[in-house]
């Protein structure tokens, strides 16, 4: 049995395995997860149209401009 201090082989120990990093602004995936509320943003005419819950802005083409719409803040 090893000690929980590290000295066990190479490949065990607490310090090893796989984790999970995320950043604050997402989860698992890196999405932002804004909520069902907001815009949808041109950015480059700045036409803004409602968010609808799931669908992702970036689907969504601006009706001006024909341009991938970005998530409003």
């Amino acid at each position: 049995m090893f000690k929980r201090d590290g000295t066990g082989p190479m490949d065990q120990g607490s310090g090893t395995g796989s984790r999970i990093i995320s950043d604050s602004r997402g989860g698992k995936m890196g999405g932002i997860g804004a909520g069902p509320n907001g815009d949808c943003e041109c950015p480059k005419c700045g036409e803004k149209v409602a968010h609808q819950r799931g669908v992702p802005c970036t689907s969504i083409s601006c009706p001006k401009c024909n341009t991938t719409m970005l998530r409003g803040e």
